[in-house]
């Protein structure tokens, strides 16, 4: 009996042969280019320390909402540096957590993959950046010196899902990984863009964060550019109105500080409704973050007239970007 034989111009082989030699150019990229935060970071230069010129902790008007919002700026120098120190350490907290909880989802992923496969190494590669990461988060976190809780305590519960999801449905663990690097790239690129005079630690770490950053959501979008198409028409329908759901729900989890936050610095209600998601500009805000997810998502085929409805009820629709990370520009991309 003769053994069928695949040949060299089957666009499967191809389409696969493509797939790895990207994962291969990314993961020569982590060799070639990485960075240790405590190498890379002089965080015993005494312009680095928490305290030195404070002023550089009032939030940028031109990139944080709460910076550019009437109440903030009517307080005193004081309280704003107050806030944005807590702001700020918040939001690494967050990062923290949340890429604890990418690492422990793909260490798992990685766990039954074939001897061979280009993606065990890439995703070893990235958990060992994430590592560096959750590092250098938590020290920007003990030398601001505040205690913060980054996620709320309901959040905090959705890292039980991580492993689970990665495991059954690695499809959507990568949209996850995306609903949570996507925003915080994206702040963190508007300030570092703004040209702000913000602190050193925040302005270090956020330049690190950001240049790794790029491979790790690279190789989300890889890996539904890959997979995705793999599913049959009723998994992929599924996945295209898991996408914005899932994008809604935890790039809000991601984006939105804690009760405590408004309480530590009594923050008023109609202040916090406006800052997040309550007025016109908050969710313009908000939906901008994903600019590069619904171009994904259009690429993929999952943008249907079901899942644009989706997008369209959370609020999270609108323009594309013509390439990942294209700059916005008066709130609409050029």
């Amino acid at each position: 009996m003769s053994v069928a034989t695949t040949p060299i111009d089957d666009p499967v082989v191809a389409e696969a042969q493509e797939y790895a030699q990207k994962l291969l150019l990314l993961s020569e990229g982590s060799v070639n280019k990485n960075f240790d935060p405590f190498d890379d970071i002089d965080w015993d230069n005494p312009d680095f320390d928490a305290n030195t010129k404070p002023e550089r902790w009032i939030l940028p008007a031109s990139a944080d909402p709460l910076g550019r919002h009437p109440w903030y700026q009517a307080l005193s120098d004081e309280q704003k540096i107050a806030i944005g120190k807590y702001r700020q350490s918040n939001i690494a907290k967050v990062g923290l957590q949340f890429e604890s909880i990418l690492i422990s989802g793909m260490v798992n992923h990685t766990f039954s993959l074939p001897n061979g496969d280009p993606e065990f190494r890439y995703c070893t590669h990235e958990m060992s950046e994430e590592l560096n990461h959750t590092l250098m988060f938590q020290e920007m976190v003990n030398r601001i010196g505040i205690d913060v809780p980054g996620m709320g305590p309901i959040v905090r519960q959705l890292r039980h899902l991580g492993v689970p999801v990665a495991v059954l449905f690695p499809n959507l663990f990568f949209m996850a990984v995306l609903a949570g690097e996507e925003p915080i790239d994206h702040i963190q690129k508007q300030i570092l863009r703004s040209g702000e005079n913000v602190h050193p630690i925040m302005r270090g770490v956020m330049a690190i964060h950001v240049a790794e950053e790029a491979r790790h959501i690279s190789f989300a979008h890889e890996f539904l550019k890959q997979h995705v198409p793999e599913r049959g028409a009723p998994q992929r329908l599924v996945l295209s109105v898991a996408m914005p759901i899932i994008m809604w729900i935890l790039g809000r989890s991601i984006a939105t500080p804690p009760k405590a936050f408004f309480e530590e610095f009594d923050i008023p209600d109609k202040v916090r409704k406006e800052l997040f998601y309550g007025s016109k500009e908050a969710k313009q805000v908000f939906a901008d973050y994903f600019v590069d997810v619904r171009a994904l998502a259009k690429e993929i085929g999952l943008i249907n007239p079901v899942s644009k409805a989706v997008w369209k009820l959370l609020r999270i629709d609108g323009a594309t970007s013509r390439y990942r990370s294209e700059p916005l520009r008066g709130n609409k991309v050029a």
